[in-house]
């Protein structure tokens, strides 16, 4: 068994534990169970609940001592009296999340103490040294609140750099992007990606009824053939300034914008063949929200780096610190793409003079 096969094991059956409590709660979200954190984005308890199923799972299951994780969220907005309601609603779906597993019969069922202790082995500030897991347990969730595209991004950092990555997506179809195709068709809807250092990338049902099989990014080397994907919310990547990037390559299809890292694992298996995310001013990019992607884009072959063309620094910290904007895709268009970025980030040539790809 390869070094990280294991951890891989374990990471997979942490995820589908944190997609099914996320699917029962999209399946009948309730107002009361959305409320809003400091910064304004919306958080439902499938967000807390999903960190503490994840933690709990993974902390069980590693060796005594040795668990260290970077997450998304923490416990400070379940301090407040107010929000007593959902911090037992919460614990409430865990409970019964572990219940209806089959394969844990020994979990005494968690209190409301265990939970915020759980949640808050997230605060980990990461950095170079040691084995930090890295989560967003929902990501996208505006995507998850609208009944659309999220992921449970579980990545693993060892030594700073990137190890492992699980995505699990449960409203991406199994073949492709397009959820209504696939479900007039009766073709399966959820998707999980997994990776880790050199044994590649598969997808498989999100309920593991099919095993998994090896997938690979988009092999093609004419940004004129090229599809890409960006968010679906206009305030997460500056839209105007990606459409001046794929005019600068000649990309004829309009681009595919979803939410959250699901595009990362769409990417891997080739429905899209470049990635472009380039926030607004002043935006600082979390590690969590990149980790488990890269990996999986990666690991099937594909290439990510900055707008410098640099390979994404995970080490420093909970943040990245980025040459303004992400780009994935295959080998052979990274160049290209970086050329195009150049023209239309640094103002190197007029806009509408489409790139050419390299021999």
């Amino acid at each position: 068994m390869t070094k990280y096969a294991k951890d891989l094991e374990v990471a997979v059956t942490a995820v589908r534990l944190a997609c099914r409590l996320c699917t029962t709660v999209q399946s009948r979200l309730l107002a009361k169970e959305t409320q809003s954190k400091s910064d304004e984005s919306p958080v439902t308890v499938a967000d807390y609940g999903s960190q503490a199923l994840i933690s709990w799972a993974l902390e069980r299951a590693l060796p005594k001592g040795t668990f260290s994780m970077v997450a998304e969220e923490d416990s400070d907005d379940l301090q407040a009296e107010s929000a007593g309601p959902m911090l037992a609603r919460i614990t409430e779906l865990v409970n019964e999340t572990i219940k209806a597993d089959g394969s844990i019969t020994d979990a005494e069922p968690l209190s409301q103490e265990e939970i915020v202790i759980a949640i808050d082995r997230g605060r980990s500030p990461g950095g170079p040294e040691g084995r930090h897991w890295v989560l967003d347990p929902i990501d996208g969730t505006k995507g998850f609140v609208r009944g659309d595209q999220y992921a449970v991004a579980l990545g693993l950092l060892d030594g700073g750099e990137v190890v492992l990555g699980v995505l699990g997506c449960p409203n991406l179809p199994l073949a492709s992007m397009d959820v209504e195709a696939a479900r007039k068709k009766g073709e399966p809807v959820g998707s999980l990606f997994a990776a880790y250092k050199g044994a590649g990338t598969t997808v498989e049902p999100i309920d593991g009824s099919s095993p998994p099989t090896k997938v690979r990014v988009s092999s093609v080397e004419d940004p004129a053939w090229a599809s890409f994907c960006e968010s679906f919310e206009k305030k997460h990547s500056d839209q105007e300034l990606t459409g001046g990037i794929a005019q600068v390559l000649g990309v004829t299809a309009p681009p595919c914008r979803i939410d959250s890292q699901a595009k990362y694992g769409a990417m891997a298996r080739g429905d899209a063949a470049i990635y472009l995310r380039f926030p607004h001013a002043g935006y600082r990019e979390k590690i969590w929200d990149h980790v488990a992607g890269c990996c999986v884009i990666e690991e099937a072959g594909g290439v990510v780096r900055d707008a410098g063309g640099n390979k994404l620094d995970f080490s420093k910290g909970r943040f990245l610190d980025l040459d303004r904007g992400i780009i994935a895709t295959n080998a052979r268009l990274m160049p290209v793409v970086l050329a195009a970025v150049q023209t239309v980030v640094k103002g190197q040539q007029p806009h509408g003079t489409p790139a050419k790809a390299h021999a």
